[in-house]
């Protein structure tokens, strides 16, 4: 039985880039880089490719789309065959040294290639890992880790301002996610109790309004400085006598920072190590972070800020 269509002996490079599922200019390219050599041309000058072209391509086309290099690919194709553009070799003989798989060159740049795409893969379930926490939280709270959340999870939806989010997000940058948990206390304490919540919006309020067109003697400083330090103490009273404090001891006796999950390090490259990543992300030691950190604060509040710690040490009991 005879065939009643002989495919061509060669054929153009956009039939070629079409077959291969590429583009001409993509052809191009590796011939530029001597991945594919370059074809016969035909009677018009233009390149013509035959079936060994085209076998060449094909295995190009499925070795990048496993993600090798192209220069990988082009080593990869040459130990393979013995030469650039000879595929008879392959199968025969010894292989030459390193036999067919190209030698260790092609089975380390594998390995590299294999350990790229596991790294890969964690990101992505790192990613689709704070998305579902997103969706199910309802909010960016979700990206913070997984301890620090799990600390508001039996209060009511929108409990929690913007502002207390962002501090947190800012000090599991700095100090961790260890801290952030323990700081969780404060705003679990200030959204249960409404009238300690009003009395912390006076005293940031009152925070606030020490801009920079208050001197940093102005009698308002050690007054304000005062109002803080009376409301950190009835605010730690609040968080003693609830249990928080002892939530908060636990927490710490059980924690085990490489082992526990943290939030911000996703992006980095982390392997779903998120307890100790916040050192490894930015290679930063907490003093450098907090440098490296702004912070919008008027020399009359830095002192106002001073002072309440210098009020809070007086009050410290002495070992």
């Amino acid at each position: 039985m005879y065939l009643s269509f002989v495919p061509p002996r060669r054929v153009k490079i956009g039939d070629a880039a079409a077959f291969a599922g590429t583009t001409p200019r993509a052809i191009r390219h590796y011939h530029a880089i001597g991945l594919l050599p370059e074809p016969e041309r035909g009677g018009d000058g233009r390149r013509r490719y035959g079936h060994q072209d085209m076998i060449r391509l094909l295995w190009i086309r499925r070795m990048a789309g496993a993600g090798i290099a192209l220069d990988d690919i082009r080593d990869a194709l040459t130990a393979d065959t013995g030469t650039a553009g000879d595929d008879r070799g392959h199968g025969g003989g010894d292989g030459g040294e390193g036999g067919a798989d190209g030698g260790d060159g092609i089975a380390l740049t594998l390995e590299r290639l294999e350990n790229s795409l596991a790294a890969q893969e964690a990101v992505l379930r790192r990613q689709r890992t704070a998305v579902q926490r997103m969706r199910a939280e309802g909010s960016r709270m979700g990206l913070l880790a997984d301890v620090v959340t799990d600390r508001f999870k039996n209060l009511p939806e929108g409990s929690l301002r913007h502002v207390e989010l962002d501090t947190l997000l800012v000090t599991e940058r700095i100090f961790g996610p260890l801290v952030a948990a323990v700081q969780a206390s404060r705003f679990i304490a200030l959204a249960t109790h409404p009238a300690l919540r009003e009395e912390s919006d006076r005293v940031d309020a009152a925070e606030e309004a020490l801009d920079d067109t208050v001197a940093v003697d102005d009698p308002r400083v050690p007054r304000v400085a005062a109002e803080r330090h009376a409301f950190e103490g009835a605010l730690d009273a609040v968080i003693e006598e609830s249990g928080l404090a002892g939530d908060d001891d636990a927490l710490i006796d059980t924690w085990d920072a490489p082992d526990s999950a943290t939030g911000d390090q996703e992006e980095d490259g982390e392997d779903g190590d998120r307890g100790s990543g916040e050192r490894r992300a930015g290679t930063m030691s907490t003093l450098e972070a907090v440098g490296r950190m702004p912070y919008d604060f008027s020399p009359a509040r830095l002192r106002c800020m001073e002072l309440a710690e210098q009020l809070a040490a007086q009050d410290a009991p002495t070992a």
